[in-house]
């Protein structure tokens, strides 16, 4: 099933400030926010969530936390996620290399040993069922304070809710991380699928 997003100018003027701060912070509206936008409490219930991820309260930066929205959703099997933060990597500073490899962290150099606990933990965390163990937990308590160990859970968490809703509505992907994915994630197999 698809669920087509709303054209902009049917938005109600309350939310026309979230579609606003969407194009400033990632360049385009995102459509997942115009089918929310179909039920307004929905994404008025999502923005708090949202804001606390970019805002000055989180713990990890903003380059930690879009690889770890990456591999939640590379996890879960969300394309539409996985270009987006993807995307949202790159506009964060993630060198394109790292992008590039992000799918096969636990093998490459260019991660640091805390990114590749944390990367690991949320790829577990991102499948269904979940397989995040003990394990992954004292990876973590290796490189991270137990609050910067909630932030990382609460990033996958939100992402859950968005690989989830994304993926049930089919979600077409804007051109922008469209484009982005099908230049930076093909060796991991990327493709649009249902959000194509």
């Amino acid at each position: 099933m698809t669920s087509r997003p709303q054209p902009i100018e049917n938005v109600p003027p309350d939310l026309q400030p979230i579609m606003e701060m969407a194009r400033a912070s990632m360049g385009f509206v995102p459509n997942s926010f115009l089918t929310m936008a179909r039920r307004p409490a929905l994404l008025q219930a999502l923005m708090p969530m949202m804001g606390y991820l970019v805002g000055p309260g989180l713990s990890i930066g903003a380059d930690l936390r879009q690889m770890v929205a990456y591999m939640a959703s590379y996890g879960a099997g969300c394309s539409y996620c996985q270009a987006h933060t993807s995307h949202g990597a790159e506009k964060n500073g993630v060198a394109a290399g790292k992008i590039e490899n992000l799918w096969r962290y636990e093998e490459s150099d260019l991660f640091t040993a805390a990114e590749k606990a944390a990367l690991g933990f949320a790829f577990a965390s991102g499948q269904v069922p979940n397989a995040v163990t003990e394990s992954h937990y004292a990876a973590l308590r290796d490189h991270y304070s137990e609050d910067q160990i909630l932030d990382l859970a609460a990033v996958v968490s939100i992402f859950g809710f968005l690989n989830r809703w994304n993926d049930t509505v089919g979600t077409p992907l804007e051109q922008k991380p469209t484009d982005f994915a099908g230049s930076s994630l093909t060796d991991s197999g990327w493709e649009p699928g249902k959000h194509g």
